[in-house]
């Protein structure tokens, strides 16, 4: 058998889990963190430019896989995605991701990410640019409900991007809220341990919730939430998925990425379909108000949407040159006649 060495068309540049690990050492996890949330701001300032649709999603009883595309015209993108709780029981992510970047011109990719460590640095990022435009000025403490997976990249991203300087963890498992506490040891937050939500609540301005349980949950009632808070609110982002009482969401002014998903996903399902809500594009455009006034209950109803997979696959894109951090993939068959793919087979098998 005859074994050509593969062409440049044929090689797409690959990041392994390995090497996005690596990335992030190179660059700084709290470097990394802004760049994104950088990256994501110009995408939202310029929202009119991408293809929007809601991210197709095979549901089932133990979880959901969703395909997340978009495109600004030039760069198309897409993430695959899972969600299903039950998998840490397994010894499992919840979450695994990865996603692509290619050339609207000619259809090839240009870049084949793992995105299970970038989701997870996308979507912190993504909460602490929102925070900046919407929490009370000189909100320095956190409460950060649900001790998983995500936890410590939230805080982080509050410190790096809005200035976080305390937060203050609960999880339903005394283990999680350990973990999360560990490591977030010497990265430059005081960290305290609590033993209930409405503890770790106390003198927090930004109020995070992210659980992951598949079912309508009540992790704020309505009697939690005093006025001139921001929350923060992640882990509702599916049909039958949420974490805050009704009550909640009609004190505040909900701002949202893309209504027409998130009045399937998150929180809002539990309203009106004509309850209103603020695009955050908008704010960040300068054509919507955010906070307005101290007294305000603002909340972000976060459910992911494809354009931050773009901007952080365009970001990984744009910081792997010159580095040692990516392979080439030998992904494209590329015929020396692009007519003659089954000629190109045969000799292979010469």
């Amino acid at each position: 058998m005859t074994t050509l060495p593969p062409s440049d068309k044929a090689l797409v540049p690959f990041v392994s889990v390995e090497n996005m690990m690596k990335l992030v050492h190179h660059i700084g996890i709290e470097k990394m963190l802004t760049g994104l949330a950088d990256y994501i701001e110009a995408d939202f300032k310029r929202w009119e430019l991408f293809d929007k649709t809601p991210r197709v999603a095979s549901h089932s009883a133990e979880g959901v896989i969703e395909l997340m595309p978009t495109s600004d015209g030039e760069v198309y993108g897409f993430k695959y995605v899972n969600g299903h709780p039950k998998n840490t029981k397994a010894g499992l992510q919840t979450v695994t991701a990865f996603g692509l970047l290619a050339d609207v011109s000619n259809g090839y990719p240009v870049l084949l990410s793992e995105m299970t460590v970038l989701t997870a640095l996308r979507t912190a990022a993504t909460s602490a640019l929102v925070a900046r435009y919407l929490a009370p000025k000189g909100a320095d403490t956190m409460a950060m409900i649900g001790a998983g997976a995500q936890s410590e990249f939230q805080s982080m991203a509050m410190k790096a991007i809005c200035g976080l300087k305390s937060v203050r963890l609960y999880d339903i498992d005394p283990a999680a809220t350990e973990k999360a506490a560990r490591n977030l040891q010497g990265l430059g937050l005081h960290v305290v341990a609590c033993e209930s939500a409405e503890e770790a609540m106390e003198g927090a301005q930004i109020i995070t919730t992210c659980t992951a349980d598949k079912q309508y949950a009540t992790i704020l009632t309505d009697n939690m939430v005093g006025s001139g808070v921001h929350i923060n609110a992640i882990g509702g982002d599916c049909p039958g998925k949420t974490e805050l009482a009704p009550g909640v969401l009609e004190r505040s002014s909900i701002f949202v990425e893309y209504p027409e998903q998130t009045r399937i996903e998150g929180e809002i399902q539990q309203l009106a379909a004509d309850h209103p809500v603020t695009e955050l594009w908008r704010v960040m455009n300068g054509e919507a108000q955010g906070r307005t006034s101290a007294q305000q209950i603002t909340l972000f109803d976060s459910v992911g949407f494809a354009i931050e997979d773009f901007s952080a696959l365009r970001y990984i894109r744009d910081h792997i040159g010159g580095t040692d951090y990516y392979l080439e993939l030998d992904l494209l068959a590329d015929p020396d006649d692009p007519r003659d793919l089954f000629g190109m087979l045969q000799r292979a098998g010469a």
